[in-house]
């Protein structure tokens, strides 16, 4: 059984690389002097699902979680206690803001050259093409309760008769998540960036208001509750329904 010390070690770890790998492709496709710029949408929708495949595969012992809406949606379902649920959110939103940290001082030269220091901000966070708040909101418990319901109706390979394991369509792994996020970046991070992380969006705005980054703009914290409370409530809305269903346990 994993100890709390242990969960508190690999969720930071998990997250930190989660947004290590997955600020960086938007850096490397948004800093002037970098060789991946103009690289794209697409390019980031799949930079961010291979960042989610690392992170969660080396966060496994703890669950793999590496996200605040995804822990409240296990919760719910009954797959942790509620006492460990602090434990979580602390390890992933420290983890989301050192990994931050650490992809500015992969791209500190470039952070330092880049022709538009004011538009950096989306290196590290998301925002609304169109400013809504309530549709904004909409957006991301949309994006939220696919990415959790599909967690939580997929559970990890398990033995079967004779020893044989039943994959089920846990057959490619993390792998399998990180398709899920490609999917949801593609068909529903249009309109906000598709946080569906608090830990994503939070840890990263943190570790942007407090970096030494040259010419940068604000950090938009009057839009930053959007990012934490939709995936949140998209989560718990997931798990919600997963109950519903006949295959709650």
């Amino acid at each position: 059984m994993t100890s709390l010390g242990e969960v508190f070690l690999w969720e930071l770890l998990g997250t930190a690389v989660l947004t290590l790998m997955g600020c960086g492709v938007v850096a490397n496709v948004t800093l002037s002097k970098s060789l991946g710029v103009g690289g794209g949408w697409l390019l980031v929708n799949f930079g961010w699902g291979f960042a989610v495949f690392a992170g969660a595969s080396i966060a496994e012992p703890s669950g793999a979680h590496i996200n605040p809406a995804v822990t409240i949606g296990m919760a719910i379902y009954g797959e942790i206690p509620w006492s460990q649920v602090p434990v979580y959110f602390i390890a992933q939103i420290i983890g989301g803001t050192l990994g931050a940290v650490l992809c500015w001082a992969a791209y500190k030269l470039q952070f330092d050259t880049t022709e538009a220091p004011a538009d950096t901000r989306g290196i590290f966070c998301t925002g609304p093409t169109v400013p809504n708040a309530p549709w904004n909101l909409v957006t991301e418990i949309i994006g939220t309760f696919v990415l959790v319901f599909w967690i939580i109706t997929n559970p990890p390979a398990t033995p079967g008769d004779g020893g044989v394991p039943d994959f089920g369509n846990a057959a490619l792994g993390y792998a399998a998540v990180a398709f899920i996020v490609i999917g949801i970046g593609n068909s529903l991070g249009g309109p906000t960036g598709y946080a569906i992380n608090p830990a994503r969006d939070l840890g990263p705005r943190i570790a942007y208001a407090i970096l030494p980054i040259r010419g940068k703009g604000s950090p938009e914290w009057g839009y930053s509750w959007i990012p934490i409370v939709g995936p949140m409530v998209g989560g718990a809305l997931a798990a919600l329904f997963a109950l519903a269903l006949p295959i709650s346990s």
